[in-house]
């Protein structure tokens, strides 16, 4: 998104931010509902023209949701998505993609809110690896011709008492509502609002050993004091990384041993 889309979608975040701050508001119930909101507009185009048309008073638009969804959804969701109306948009479809993003925002909410969040968050990482590295399970879950009531069954399967309730919605929605995104993508995505919503940088780590405690402290405490900000690491293993370890902080790569450079490869980003 760009120019007025930005900072519609800002101010959205900001609004829905102050909703859940609320112990009134089911945070899960709210992302449910922008979730059905956001498949109507996905799938009526004509609507979504009209909502986010500059030519018409944004009073006017608010109006026509309120009269289109107001008795379906809860108070929060209907006055969440007049605002949304009110807005100036720069294309249709960032619309649709600014509350996508708001119930996944609502559902890490909820899981902060249950003291998951930090599950969640690695749970998507992990179910993110294990499709990465299953072509069979990835396949199933991209398959078109698949309907989303065999997928959503599937993953049921897969996450049951193994993944937090905000975990598998997250995923069920994304797998059944792709709206384009590859799975990798939308993971990621998933991944980054999550860490987002802790406000710590994600680092993925992948060492040919399991880091111990101790190594994994001194690696988060230095690219927090490098980056300024907390920092979450994602793990994972590979033996193909012999001796060492590797450490991606967004389109940044460092290399360093496990037991012996750690604090130098903190060194050589600083330089």
């Amino acid at each position: 998104m760009n120019g007025a889309s930005r900072e519609a979608l800002s101010a959205a975040r900001e609004r829905l931010d102050a909703l859940t701050d609320s112990t009134s508001v089911d945070a899960a119930q709210l992302a449910d509902e922008l979730a059905a909101v956001t498949a109507l507009l996905d799938r009526e185009a004509g609507l979504r023209r009209v909502l986010t048309d500059p030519a018409q008073a944004g009073e006017a638009k608010a109006t026509l949701v309120q009269r289109l969804i107001g008795a379906q959804v809860s108070g929060p969701t209907a006055d969440l998505v007049s605002g949304l109306a009110r807005s100036r948009w720069s294309q249709p479809r960032d619309l649709v993609d600014a509350l996508e993003e708001l119930a996944d925002i609502a559902d890490l909410t909820a899981a902060e809110k249950t003291g998951t969040l930090d599950d969640v968050e690695d749970e998507l990482f992990r179910f993110g690896r294990i499709v990465s590295s299953s072509t069979g399970l990835r396949a199933a879950l991209t398959d078109r011709a698949a309907g989303a009531r065999a997928k959503t069954e599937l993953l049921h399967r897969l996450l049951v008492g193994r993944a937090k309730p905000a975990t598998e919605r997250l995923v069920t929605r994304l797998v059944t509502v792709a709206r384009g995104r590859s799975l990798e993508a939308g993971l990621e995505s998933l991944s980054k609002l999550a860490a987002e919503r802790r406000d710590r940088v994600v680092a993925v780590v992948t060492s040919a050993v399991p880091l111990s405690d101790g190594q994994k402290q001194r690696l988060g405490a230095a690219l927090a004091k490098l980056y300024g900000r907390r920092m979450h690491l994602n793990l994972d293993v590979d033996p193909d990384v012999v001796g060492g370890i590797r450490v991606q902080i967004g389109d940044e790569v460092i290399n360093g041993s496990v037991a012996d450079r750690l604090e130098d490869a903190a060194r050589r980003l600083a330089s």
